[in-house]
């Protein structure tokens, strides 16, 4: 049997959604209100204690990192206003981390916005799915006759086998491999 690898096109495709379910699933902060991690109309005097228990929480949070990274993707933080805590870092110190990844972070916020991409990696990941899925019946040692079930899986492989075809072709072509494609 044939393993599925993959590759690092796909995992940078696949990265935004693994970081959002990330934090969607395991976030310290999942239920309470948002607003301990943002500055309202309120003094320096005001956000400090909220900022600090802001910090306190992301400390612990098991997906820290994840929620930094998004907020980073995001382009969230202003190094010359205390407005935000995310990801367990202030508006500045996002905006700092920013300049210092920034090329990391321009390669994947393209990623993000490759969405002739993300539908190849959706497309492929379903034909995987499919195609290790064995619809195949065997009654008393022998094969029964094809369901339409298995009639219709087949034939939804096959479909999404052509647009991949397609999708790459087009891909290759608008990255200028009109000889390749």
């Amino acid at each position: 049997m044939r393993m599925h690898r993959m590759t690092s096109t796909t995992a940078r495709h696949l990265r935004r959604v693994v970081l959002q379910a990330a934090v969607d699933a395991g976030a310290a902060c999942t239920g309470m209100s948002l607003d301990v991690f943002f500055r309202g109309d309120e003094t320096d005097i005001e956000w400090r204690p909220r900022r600090t228990t802001a910090l306190r929480i992301c400390a612990g949070c098991p997906v820290r990192a994840a929620c930094e990274e998004l907020a980073l993707r995001d382009g969230e933080g202003d190094p010359e206003a205390d407005e935000i805590v995310r990801g367990g870092l202030t508006g500045p110190e996002l905006a700092a981390a920013r300049d210092a990844h920034a090329v990391r972070l321009a390669v994947a916020v393209d990623a993000d916005r490759d969405t002739e991409g993300s539908r190849l990696d959706a497309l492929m990941a379903e034909r995987y799915v499919l195609a290790t899925t064995s619809t195949e019946r065997v009654r008393d040692g022998k094969r029964v006759p094809p369901t339409v079930v298995q009639l219709e899986h087949n034939e939804r492989i096959r479909t999404l086998n052509l647009e991949i075809a397609r999708t790459r072709t087009a891909r290759r072509a608008q990255a200028g491999w009109a000889v390749a494609a």
